[in-house]
């Protein structure tokens, strides 16, 4: 089948929600990246599913976002389907949570703390979804949202629905299996332990300020580019990436409108006119330097996606 046809069909299938050629700066905290042939916006599990299920027979390549946080587009855009995971719901029992994979994860620790449920406080400030927060294995201080999964539903690519426990998802530093496998996150729950409010509240307050210190405060950067290095006789078993960063002058290394962030050497933000290709091109130029000076390769944490 054409890939006009191709496309045509799955926007019929869906009554108007598909939108073409789709500009997709709106959907990354970086603000760029050129368009979508095809983009639609899930609410749901099933019409996640069905689209899912309609790109793999109708081999239409795509790409499912959330907060697009860790996400860095092409300028030339993505040609195929992007999918926005917007499911939400959220459902407190006891000492768990149920949560959509879209639902924001930075707010997810404020409902744990109104519920006064402790073991979340470290993902404060972290910016995207919970689906993508389980995908990447996202983590601070130490901690990381591998070790309060309790399960997920997950949709595969032929648009299968299945539940599964943490132990399936082999997680690791940044990694899980859905890497790998594809898979797509409908809904987790998170198992967590009841704790003092007023302790809780004063944790995630000081995590936060934290961050506002060392991160920017709007959205203009996918937070830490680089992954940090695998070290046991560093604090918590790693080096950070932001350490040998600093000590090759990276804050001193701009490529057009993408700059390092004054207060993190691993953060590159857009100062305002940044395109994509500015922001992979120091991000090459200052793996290049870390390698030069180090022998270490470092590896992004931030996908790229798309043509650049």
């Amino acid at each position: 089948m054409a890939e006009n046809k191709k496309y045509s069909y799955f926007v019929d299938r869906f009554d108007g929600e598909v939108n073409r050629s789709q500009p997709l700066s709106a959907y990354t905290t970086f603000g760029t990246g050129g368009d979508a042939d095809l983009f639609i916006d899930v609410i749901d599990a099933e019409s996640l599913a069905l689209a899912l299920k309609l790109a793999h027979e109708l081999d239409i390549p795509r790409y499912v976002i959330g907060g697009g946080s860790n996400l860095l587009i092409g300028d030339r855009g993505f040609r195929g389907l992007i999918i926005r995971n917007s499911i939400t719901g959220r459902e407190v029992k006891g000492n768990a949570i149920t949560l959509g994979g879209g639902e924001s994860l930075d707010s997810v620790v404020d409902l744990a703390t109104e519920c006064s449920l402790t073991g979340l406080e470290f993902a404060a400030g972290i910016w995207g979804t919970v689906g993508g927060a389980v995908y990447g294995n996202a983590g601070a201080f130490g901690s990381q949202v591998g070790s309060i999964l309790e399960w997920a539903d997950l949709i595969d690519n032929k648009g299968n629905m299945r539940t599964e426990k943490r132990d399936y998802f082999q997680f690791a530093y940044r990694h899980s299996i859905l890497k790998t496998t594809g898979e797509i996150v409908a809904r987790v729950c998170f198992g967590l332990a009841a704790g003092d409010r007023r302790e809780i509240e004063r944790r995630t307050d000081e995590i936060r300020q934290l961050r506002c210190r060392k991160h920017p405060v709007n959205p203009c950067s996918a937070g830490c580019f680089f992954k940090n290095i695998e070290d046991a006789s560093q604090p918590n078993g790693k080096l950070p990436a932001g350490k040998l960063l600093e000590e090759i002058g990276a804050k001193d290394i701009r490529v057009g409108g993408a700059a390092v962030f004054p207060e993190h050497a691993n953060i590159i933000v857009n100062t305002g006119t940044a395109s994509s290709k500015d922001i992979r091109e120091l991000a090459d130029r200052l793996k290049e330097k870390v390698k030069e000076r180090f022998q270490i390769e470092l590896q992004e944490e931030v996908i790229c996606l798309g043509e650049f």
